[in-house]
């Protein structure tokens, strides 16, 4: 089912720890980046939960449970349905260091100091034509509880073409779509809650990064003040292991234009230089790629 019409309808692993609050890989050792282990559960008979009540229980965003488990109803699984829990993943090919956002695959990254290890929490993220920075390294410039909304100017005129009207500035509350904690970064975005039980793992914002309420609170709480935040468009991540293995992680890339946004078209797939390095090498069955690029999973595959 199209995301688009989705959001419309609104509605044990050695060193892994999953909390209610966030979920904490350590880091591997040497060049490794392949981290975490998928699970696999069955729908028990009797359920009239949607996907979102999955992806929120292991702690994935709506998106990543979609493109693990293709073909699965969203809003309501058939009782029986093996589901994939998308938990094994390759970090991104970046410095482990702050908060680093990976818009194409919709997660956030954060590297406490010290700690040698990564929290991996889902996100929502712009909608087409708001979209969150895909190329952008700043900081955490301040922290706020129970932040106040003020809408832009664009923003007012959207919801008047709807015949709503938004007030001056929304009041701290259940009602403020920023939820009970934001963390800013530069002058116009910010890390944030939510006011809704829906959207993570979709574009669904203004241009900033939404998470579910326990999460942001979880960073509130535990991210300084300086920390630093590295934004990337990395839809394709791909790692050569210690032991010589090869993995490729496709996912969906983000839309670009209308037709591929409501799902019209199919969005392509692009290798950059790094990823074609290791699915080149002669020991990687290029079948494997090609399938890999086709189902965009969103889940490791080996390659070799």
């Amino acid at each position: 089912m199209k995301l688009r019409t989705l959001l419309l309808a609104a509605f044990s692993v050695i060193g892994f720890c999953k909390t209610a609050s966030a979920v904490t890989y350590p880091l591997p050792s040497d060049s490794s980046r392949l981290v975490g282990q998928n699970q696999v559960i069955t729908i028990e008979e009797g359920s009239k939960q949607p996907l979102e009540y999955y992806a929120a229980k292991y702690q994935m965003g709506l998106s990543n449970m979609m493109e693990a488990n293709p073909g699965v109803d969203p809003y309501l699984p058939k009782p029986g349905t093996i589901l994939n829990i998308p938990q094994q993943l390759i970090l991104p090919d970046t410095p482990h260091e702050g908060i680093v956002i990976n818009s194409a695959e919709m997660r956030l990254y954060y590297y406490p100091k010290d700690s040698n290890t990564v929290i991996v929490l889902p996100i929502g993220i712009g909608e087409l034509g708001k979209d969150t920075p895909i190329s952008w390294t700043t900081k955490v410039e301040r922290k706020r509880a129970n932040p106040t909304w003020t809408p832009t100017a664009k923003m007012h005129a959207e919801y008047a073409e709807r015949g709503e009207r938004l007030p001056a500035v929304v009041p701290a509350g259940p009602d403020n779509p920023m939820g009970l904690y934001a963390l800013y970064i530069g002058r116009l975005y910010a890390i944030h809650g939510t006011n809704a039980n829906f959207g993570i793992g979709l574009r669904v914002s203004h241009g900033c990064v939404r998470l579910r309420n326990e999460d942001i609170k979880f960073l509130f709480e535990n991210v300084p003040v300086g920390t630093r935040v590295q934004f990337i468009d990395e839809p394709v991540k791909a790692t050569t292991e210690a032991d010589g293995t090869r993995y490729i992680e496709v996912h969906n890339p983000l839309s670009t234009t209308e037709a591929q946004f409501k799902g019209h078209e199919a969005v392509p797939v692009t290798l950059n230089d790094s990823v074609k390095a290791i699915t080149s090498s002669d020991d990687v069955d290029q079948d494997v790629v090609s399938q890999a690029i086709e189902s965009r999973s969103g889940m490791p595959v080996r390659l070799n």
